[in-house]
């Protein structure tokens, strides 16, 4: 008996529990006390440039200056997320030591500046960086390397937004599109909940959101059903829209970056050029609302992620502009995350979406939170998490709705060009045999350049 018992499957179980536990939660604190140091420094920088507006006009300077650190030591840090991505798929140079420290300084001098960007991208590098040098010390083999930077992923994740289910999720989602990564289940489970746990006890806080109650609005089968299928039906209306604001954000982000570096032969002015840009177009609105990230307000009145939960908290185009101002900023060469400015874009056209469809706000800001987000990241699964983790379970059928209806109207696009399409959203288009999306993206290019070329706005057609 005690030798079946012993040399059975879950003794196995049990080792390979403790050995993850062990390996994992060292990492996850120095992740998580990194990300807690970052959140810390963001927010000064933040509510420096608030008291200090004069440094907006400095932007063009701090991303040269931006430019000149990575070209001088950043190496293949460049890459970014993507990079993480491609190690884990195909494990290469590695990811540098230096990644952490160098997002991490380039981020605050966006923000100082009034870049707008996000976070998330900063957490998830720190965690990438940090997982790689800890696999090194422990040599380990390049399987079990790869488990660590996903757990890495999850770390930053989790820690950053506190969300550690979430973080777990979404490590395991985003690298490859239709499959998740179940190997690595508990390493990222144990560092998204240590990660998270490490930034509250340094005393770091996140921003707290709610949605509001409602009533159910009558109608003429509610004595037959009690569920309100029409409102259903206005949000999955709504989550397609949310998925076309998140195609939008990927075309445009890789657009602009496309445009410049064709059209702009010296690198450095490319940054110079995408600051003159946002200080024209905050000179051109009278306010900066669209600077930074978006949540706390810099003026009693601004537009922010949490006055989008409210009547009247954001306006028609708030969404279309956090979207020119994002993309602009990190299509040329300024650093920060994607996702905390989609949260915003999602609010806001949530927000105005609700007006138009005479629809309860908080919750239609909720799920423009979360769909647009999934929508741009392709992780359907952990943004429904996610809404239930800041929201709330009440809500969560709508809040899946919400993000597989975003994921599926996003199409075969994203901010992560590396990640891996393992299973096609639709078996029956052009991208269904595309391996990454980035090469996705160039079918999709190339098909629309011959379209134009047909039809005479493309140049001379090829013989």
């Amino acid at each position: 008996m005690n030798d079946k018992l012993f040399t059975s499957e879950h003794f196995s179980i049990l080792k390979h529990l403790i050995r993850w536990t062990v390996i994992i939660i060292p990492i996850a604190i120095v992740i998580g006390s990194m990300v807690a140091l970052f959140l810390w420094l963001l927010n000064w920088a933040i509510h420096f440039r608030f008291a200090h507006t004069f440094l907006l006009y400095l932007l063009p300077v701090a991303g040269v200056l931006i430019y000149f650190i990575y070209k001088l030591i950043g190496g293949s840090a460049e890459k970014g997320n993507n990079l993480i991505i491609d190690e884990i798929h195909m494990p290469g140079g590695g990811v540098p030591k230096r990644m952490a420290p160098i997002v991490l300084i380039t981020t605050i001098i966006t923000h100082l500046f009034g870049g707008s960007a996000g976070r998330e991208g900063t957490a998830v590098q720190i965690g990438g960086s940090i997982a790689q040098m800890f696999s090194g010390w422990f040599k380990l083999n390049n399987d079990d390397t790869r488990i660590v930077l996903i757990a890495g992923i999850a770390a930053g994740f989790g820690a950053v937004f506190g969300t550690p289910l979430t973080g777990a999720i979404f490590a395991m989602e985003v690298l490859t599109i239709g499959r998740i990564q179940y190997n690595a289940l508990l390493p990222c489970l144990i560092a998204s909940i240590v990660g998270d746990v490490t930034v509250a006890a340094w005393g770091v806080h996140h921003t707290a959101y709610h949605i509001d109650i409602f009533a159910t609005a009558p109608h003429w089968f509610s004595s037959y059903l009690s569920f309100d299928f029409v409102l259903l039906f206005k949000i999955m209306i709504a989550s397609a829209a949310f998925g076309l604001a998140s195609y939008l954000f990927a075309w445009m982000v890789h657009g602009i970056k496309g445009f410049f570096v064709k059209r702009v032969p010296i690198p450095w002015l490319i940054p110079v050029l995408g600051g003159l840009i946002i200080i024209s177009l905050t000179a051109l609105l009278g306010k900066p609302d669209y600077l930074s990230l978006g949540v706390d307000p810099e003026y009693a009145g601004a537009v922010t992620i949490p006055s989008a939960f409210h009547a009247g908290g954001a306006h028609t185009w708030s969404w279309l502009w956090k979207t020119i101002y994002t993309t602009t900023t990190l299509a040329t060469g300024f650093k920060g995350g994607e996702v905390t400015p989609l949260f915003y874009i999602g609010a806001t056209l949530g927000n105005t979406l609700s007006v138009l469809m005479d629809a309860p706000v908080s919750l239609f800001a909720a799920l423009g939170f979360i769909a647009v987000f999934a929508g741009a990241t392709n992780t359907p699964l952990a943004c429904t998490i996610m809404g239930v983790e800041l929201f709330g379970g009440q809500y969560v059928l709508f809040f899946a709705v919400a993000c597989f209806t975003a994921y599926f109207f996003s199409g075969h696009s994203g901010i992560y060009s590396a990640q891996r399409i393992g299973v096609p959203k639709l078996s029956d288009t052009r991208f269904s045999d595309a391996t990454t999306l980035s090469e996705a993206g160039n079918r999709r290019h190339n098909y629309v350049q011959k379209k134009l070329q047909k039809y005479g706005f493309g140049g001379k057609k090829e013989e």
